[in-house]
């Protein structure tokens, strides 16, 4: 287990002893201990909430070389430290804002409320584009006219079918998406909403469509030999492809999934530096539990695992697109027990499965 939860246990540590450092230096002795408890809560919330985050990363990372898997470690946790969990808020700001860079960097130090202000400004914002995003990656892993495996039978054979339907799951986005913004949306910021939703429907289809590079090119005609090289220069740009479009694929996964939690950090904390702390230690975590998964083979193992990781993703997508309207708000430590009650209810039904076809074989034996 320290193989996969060394570094993140140890990052833990120096984020926690960071955020209490920050506040002795900034405040006292109390402060100290409040910005280390904090950044602990944060990484619990931040863990809870993205659990089953880990579960899809683990199955598409199970299709990625040794090379990008090393790259996920290295590149994905500065990314999805630095990049998403502070970075990424700035940047919104600085849009919604119409601030410079170091202006919002300064404001997040030096004004931590207004900076949570400006923040909040563009909740509607990024529910819209997180919600529609992660609701299309739920209803295409349901919506797979191919997929025979099933856990809650009667409800995904129905949706399975439906997956005959040609961009089914696109059409579906766009429903609710529309159907939300036009009836529960506040005029002034329906368009705010369609565009920010829009937006993250095409980030997924982007994505997606560039899984048509994975595909290698037919040999030409002509000598064997030309024929062979050939055939292996196309597995390798395909292996290349398919790994930086997937590396692509969860980190904007990643980042739909953060955005709601660093928001509502802002509930727990004003103090970007203790939020930055709590949230970066989720987000290793995460990573630390993907490789775990994958290394372990739970996902083979449990097989309903990542039907429940969808089911949680479903209803996270399902409550940032509700949370479009501002008088929705549906606290994160909900949303976290929530997916954290389908992953366990999945295991459960797995173990159960896995029960019933040992005494099928020990009955034929």
């Amino acid at each position: 287990m320290f193989k996969h939860f060394g570094f993140g246990i140890i990052f833990s540590v120096l984020c926690v002893v960071g955020a209490a450092a920050y506040g002795f230096f900034t405040g006292n002795l109390a402060a100290a201990a409040s910005f280390a408890f904090i950044a602990i809560v944060l990484g619990v919330m931040e863990v809870s909430l993205s659990f089953d985050n880990a579960v899809v990363n683990a199955k598409v990372l199970t299709g990625m070389d040794a090379v990008w898997r090393r790259r996920f470690l290295t590149w994905g946790i500065a990314i999805a430290v630095i990049g998403m969990r502070f970075v990424f808020p700035i940047l919104i700001v600085m849009a919604t804002a119409g601030l410079g860079f170091f202006s919002v960097v300064e404001l997040a130090f030096n004004d931590a409320n207004a900076y949570s202000e400006r923040l909040e400004e563009a909740h509607v914002m990024i529910s819209a584009f997180g919600g529609s995003f992660l609701f299309l990656v739920f209803l295409h892993y349901f919506l797979d006219a191919g997929k025979d495996v099933h856990w809650l039978a009667p409800i995904e054979r129905r949706l399975a079918k439906l997956g005959h339907l040609d961009k089914i799951e696109v059409a579906l986005t766009l429903a609710a998406l529309v159907g939300l913004v036009s009836f529960f949306v506040a005029p002034a910021e329906k368009l705010e909403a369609l565009t920010s939703g829009a937006l993250g429907i095409l980030t997924y289809l982007v994505v997606k469509a560039f899984a048509g590079f994975f595909e290698p090119a037919e040999d030409a005609d002509g000598e064997e030999a030309e024929q062979a090289r050939a055939k292996s220069q196309a597995v390798m740009q395909t292996a290349t492809r398919a790994g930086a479009m997937s590396f692509l694929y969860l980190e904007v996964l990643d980042a739909s999934f953060s955005l709601d939690g660093v928001i509502g950090a802002f509930a727990i904390s004003k103090e970007v530096v203790v939020i930055a702390a709590g949230l970066a230690i989720g987000a290793v975590f995460v990573r630390s539990m993907t490789l775990w998964l994958v290394d372990s083979g739970t996902l083979n193992e449990y097989r309903f695992l990542e039907h429940g990781a969808h089911y949680g993703i479903g209803s996270l997508a399902v409550i940032m697109l509700l949370s479009m309207n501002r008088d929705v708000h549906i606290p994160e430590l909900v949303t976290g027990l929530i997916g954290l009650a389908f992953i366990v209810l999945s295991v459960v039904a797995s173990l159960a499965l896995n029960r019933r076809e040992t005494r099928g074989v020990r009955g034929t034996d």
